[in-house]
């Protein structure tokens, strides 16, 4: 079995705790199918009853930013400081921002 094992796709999963949260990646495993997955993953990553809901996902389905083109994707513009609100003078009453 070991040798199938190895040609199965790997599969991330994703868990979310409670209703109302976001899904939080977990683990990966390898399974045959999307079916086995969740069962995998079920399994492996809720069987205390961590969660109410599961996301498998096939990993070559996954497709990712460069890290190298964080600068790109997530350094603040400086040509359009309206977007951070860094200027602004917030009153005294509004002390939770």
């Amino acid at each position: 079995m070991s040798g199938l094992r190895s040609e199965w796709p790997l599969w991330e999963v994703f868990v979310r705790p409670q209703s109302g949260l976001d899904h939080k990646h977990c683990g990966s495993l390898h399974a045959s199918d999307a079916a086995m997955a969740v069962q995998l993953a079920r399994e492996v990553y809720a069987r205390r009853q961590e969660g109410t809901s599961l996301w498998v996902v096939r990993s070559s389905d996954i497709t990712a930013s460069d890290p190298g083109d964080k600068a790109m994707y997530f350094d603040p513009m400086a040509d359009k400081v309206y977007r951070h609100p860094s200027f602004y003078v917030l009153p005294e009453s509004v002390d939770h921002m």
